[in-house]
């Protein structure tokens, strides 16, 4: 069985940015209730997902050798 692989143009911080982006849009436009306050939810998960990609990428201080 092979893995399908898919080239993304944009990267996965920018992908998570955007989705965080459209679910705030959406719930910005319903009234209060569930479905507004689960979109919100997706969209502080979809940020922190972005921070924590982030930080999972950036290079590690070297330590000084002797």
């Amino acid at each position: 069985m092979t893995r399908l692989r898919l080239k993304h143009a944009t990267t996965l911080e920018e992908r998570l940015a955007m989705d965080a982006s459209q679910s705030r849009k959406r719930a910005m436009s319903l009234p209060p209730g569930q479905e507004r306050e689960a979109l919100l939810r997706k969209a502080r998960r979809d940020e922190m997902a972005a921070t924590v990609t982030k930080w999972l990428t950036l290079p590690r201080p070297q330590l000084p050798r002797r």
